[in-house]
């Protein structure tokens, strides 16, 4: 094993370096550079001063290594997603490598290491001469004088940006040729001396094996030993070993992972592959060996036992970028979007491309691993690609109060080499800014409408006229006014399956998701002021252009192109009672030495007030009910949830709702086109529908994970009750009644037509009748059939009001008397049912009330008399008794 500590030797040599250098340094650089005029006074005068302007200090840098990001499965545990690196590097400690690797290195390399001060004056001497002669690009340099070269050539790498800065990082650390190449010599030499003062040899060694390059993106032995045998450091063997020192020479031509071949010979056949045995590589091995045999630190048998076994690597592959992240990768490409823009992760977009690729990070996001699960087979229901049109499905989950985005996904796979047809790297629930797109929101942008209504001192109660006519809505917030058509024909707004709308509540307008209804809210509150409204809410256009810059009617309906993530994140504010909490993809990020490093600020701000939020909750919540149009979206699991759908011209259709504790939103729709999803069935679903099939699924694995509480209750001020003036419309036809009661605000119910001797279809009844009324209240009216008689007034005996009443045209009458010992024998007539004045059909039944003396002495009671009494008149006509 090599020694750990400097020898005396060491130290001495150490300090003839500290004195002697540079005058050796100056006699060095003129003899090599001026052999003609060999060493004048002059120039070795020259090459002192040279020398000792140069920057004594090497500030060693951290390794580039790669940063991992993580996620925590349903134990709680932190499970790699994927890394990114530039360097494949694994770094390890001292005591973590076999013996045998530092002797071959050694061996091969710098046998003197451990006794000689941090530079080879003689094994540099004679480079720099060999160079100058022959162009050589040889080193000749001990291992500190080799670590010294890596570092430098790390930190230009580190501030690399492309193939081509890499390459001149490379060029400019290794340049030997020239004036260039012994400048580059001597301050490699005084770094080398300062490095022997601060570090032990031990130190030193390691570092270099920590940095050195192996070939390809391999870098340090860590990533050496696991890249091309498959083992660590500490079990590699005598064969392994030598294989892995003999690379640092030329680590890219004889790298053993290349079976084609790492060169091409002048005949165009491959060299140094699997068919000629790594033959290059083997010659180094060999090298390699023969050095190890000859300072004794391996056997005959183990030298020759190795000599004559072939290369044989088995190699093992280190995948990074997000396509490793499997069923994750839309979200990890948000998390590494972010890494690339926030300025947490540097100042720069260098910088954050370094932090990522180079930085060692370890980045622990907020994604949950079992609702990922349950969100990709939601998912699954829409193909990944169709033949009729450019299908895309997304659905992301936040967690209500945090922002934290618990899952991603997205209908068409991710591939890196995406196609845009069949695979994608587009991410359809995020913004441009973070590598994504929008999508028009449809109806679920209605509840800024209803939000804005209710700060705007509006109750959810209040009556509005929703029927279809010509409009006149507000477009700006200085007043400005365009006439909108809804109904039917070229440009106008119609609703859902020709609803004609009607006069009712703003929460009723919301359930039914009226487009009429909102777009008479928009009379009184203007467009701009509700897009103003979502932009407070952390909604911006999917290009991250404020959404009040332009202000169309049509807003109203949904028509700005939002990205999904942005419309959960103002959903989720509704369900925080109004704070609105930025979206959050990374809980922590820990550097290479395990310290904490700042995350990007993602604050939790209230946005509305409590109230608004729980009425608005409220209001949303009937949209889930049996009568909702979220009906088909229920999870019938005992979770309370809230929730609004959407879709746009049936090119987009939208699914948005939250328990207390997630919101889910769903997208699915054209990702470029114009084709009708309604046109379309997949997996048993027309897709304007297939909505119904993701969300549920998703929140229901939320509500069982997460649970769910009852949302607040509303605020009595925003659902109070507004009345209204109710107009009398008797005596009005049908359609003139029906227009003042609606002009009123009231809904209209006809009911069938009454008896009445008005025309027909005059109204004669209304109910409630004319007053103050509470707004929105049906009002029942009722025509006059125009057949109706009024019940005339009758009175004396029984005989001759039923004679008069027969006279009326009422054929169906029946008596009914009453025993009155003062009463006349043939009795006397208290009234009619119905009563005198009362309009009834001329078919109608006639009761006739009488008092008699003894109704028993006449007819029957139920109808004409028949009796034997007295001979009066029966109780149902005409007395016919055999009576006197």
């Amino acid at each position: 094993m090599p020694h750990s500590k400097r020898t005396a030797t060491g130290v001495l040599g150490g300090l003839m370096g500290l004195v002697g250098l540079s005058t050796v340094a100056g006699l060095l650089v003129t003899a090599t550079i001026t052999p003609a005029i060999a060493v004048s006074g002059y120039a070795a005068s020259s090459a002192i001063e040279m020398f000792d302007k140069m920057p004594s200090y090497l500030k060693i840098e951290k390794l580039m290594l790669p940063t991992t990001i993580y996620a925590k499965n349903d134990d709680g545990k932190d499970v790699k997603l994927t890394e990114f690196y530039d360097q494949n590097r694994i770094p390890v400690t001292f005591d973590q490598v076999a013996p045998v690797m530092y002797d071959a290195i050694l061996s091969s390399e710098d046998k003197n290491f451990y006794t000689h001060g941090g530079i080879d004056l003689l094994g540099t001497l004679s480079a720099l001469a060999r160079n100058a002669s022959s162009g050589s690009n040889r080193g000749g340099s001990s291992i500190t004088q080799q670590y010294v070269k890596n570092v430098l050539q790390q930190s230009c790498e580190a501030e690399a940006v492309g193939a081509e800065q890499v390459r001149a990082c490379y060029e400019e650390s290794t340049a030997n040729k020239g004036t260039q190449g012994y400048q580059r010599k001597i301050q490699e030499m005084r770094y080398a001396i300062q490095l022997e003062k601060e570090y032990s040899k031990d130190e030193i060694l390691i570092g270099y094996l920590n940095i050195a390059h192996f070939g390809g993106t391999v870098y340090g032995i860590g990533a050496a030993a696991r890249h091309y045998f498959d083992t660590t450091p500490d079990k590699l063997t005598v064969a392994q070993a030598a294989v892995i020192a003999g690379m640092v020479q030329e680590p890219n031509t004889l790298r053993i992972d290349k079976p084609g071949g790492t060169l091409t010979a002048k005949d165009g056949s491959p060299v140094n592959g699997e068919a000629d045995g790594y033959r290059l590589t083997k010659i180094r091995q060999d090298y390699v060996l023969n050095r190890l045999l000859k300072d004794n630190k391996i056997t005959k048998a183990e030298h020759d036992e190795a000599i004559k076994a072939p290369i044989t690597p088995k190699l093992t592959s280190r995948p990074q970028g997000c396509s490793e992240a499997k069923g994750e990768e839309f979200f990890c490409a948000y998390v590494t979007s972010i890494i690339r823009t926030d300025p947490a992760f540097g100042e720069t977009k260098e910088d954050r491309l370094a932090a990522l690729r180079r930085g060692g990070l370890s980045v622990y996001t907020t994604l949950d691993t079992s609702l990922q699960s349950a969100a990709n087979k939601a998912i699954s229901v829409v193909p990944g690609s169709v033949s009729y049109m450019n299908l895309g499905a997304s659905g992301v989950q936040v967690e209500v109060g945090t922002g934290r985005v618990l899952s991603m996904v997205q209908n068409r796979p991710w591939s890196d080499q995406a196609d845009d047809k069949t695979t994608t790297q587009v991410n359809y629930n995020v913004p441009v800014k973070n590598g994504g797109g929008s999508h028009s929101a449809g109806s679920t942008y209605k509840v800024f409408s209803l939000i804005n209504w209710m700060q705007q001192g509006h109750s959810v109660n209040e009556v509005l006229n929703g029927r279809v006519g010509e409009k006149t809505v507000l477009t700006g917030c200085e007043g400005g006014t365009q006439e909108v058509k809804t109904g039917e024909g070229k440009g106008a707004i119609g609703n859902f399956e020709g609803n004609r709308g009607y006069t009712g509540t703003v929460a009723r307008f919301t359930k039914d998701s009226l487009n009429s209804g909102f777009l008479t809210m928009a009379e009184k509150i203007s467009v701009c002021s509700t897009n103003r409204v979502a932009g407070d809410l952390g909604v911006t256009l999917g290009d991250g252009k404020p959404l009040d810059q332009f202000n169309n009617p049509y807003d109203v309906l949904g028509s700005q192109a939002v990205a999904p993530i942005d419309m959960a994140n103002a959903y989720a504010a509704i369900a925080s009672n109004g704070t609105l909490c930025a979206a959050k993809a990374i809980d922590r990020v820990v550097d290479a030495n395990g310290d904490e490093r700042p995350i990007p600020d993602t604050k939790c701000e209230r946005k509305i007030s409590e109230d608004v939020a729980a009425t608005a909750a409220y209001v949303l919540q009937s949209v889930m009910s049996a009568s909702g149009t979220g009906s088909g979206a229920r999870t019938f699991d005992g979770v309370p949830i809230f929730g609004k759908t959407g879709i746009h011209q049936f090119l987009h259709t939208w699914m948005i709702g939250s328990s207390t504790k997630v919101t889910t939103a769903v997208w699915v729709g054209n990702v470029a086109g114009d084709e009708r999803l309604e046109n379309h069935y997949e997996s048993g679903y027309r897709l304007s529908r297939i909505r119904n099939s993701i969300w549920p699924a998703m929140q229901r694995a939320a509500n069982s994970e997460f649970g769910g509480g009852e949302f607040p209750k509303p605020a009595s001020e925003l659902t109070k009750r507004s009345y209204a003036s109710l107009p009398s419309v008797i005596g009005l036809d049908t359609d003139a009644a029906r227009q003042r009661i609606e002009d009123a605000g009231f809904s209209v119910s006809v009911g069938d037509p009454v008896p009445s001797p008005e025309a027909e279809g005059t109204i004669v009844e209304q109910s409630p009748g004319a007053g103050r009324v509470v707004s929105g209240t049906t009002v029942t009216i009722s025509p006059s059939d125009g057949k109706g008689v009024v019940v005339p007034g009758v009175s004396g005996n029984p005989k001759d009001a039923t004679a008069a009443l027969n006279a009326a045209g009422f054929s169906n009458v029946t008596l009914s008397c009453t025993d009155d010992p003062g009463a006349p024998t043939q009795g006397v007539v208290t009234g009619t049912d119905p009563a005198a004045g009362e309009t009834v059909a001329r078919d109608a039944a006639i009761t006739l009330n009488y008092q008699a003396k003894a109704c028993d002495g006449g007819g029957g009671n139920d109808g004409p008399g028949n009796g034997n009494g007295n001979g009066g008149p029966g109780n149902g006509g005409p007395g016919n008794g055999n009576g006197p």
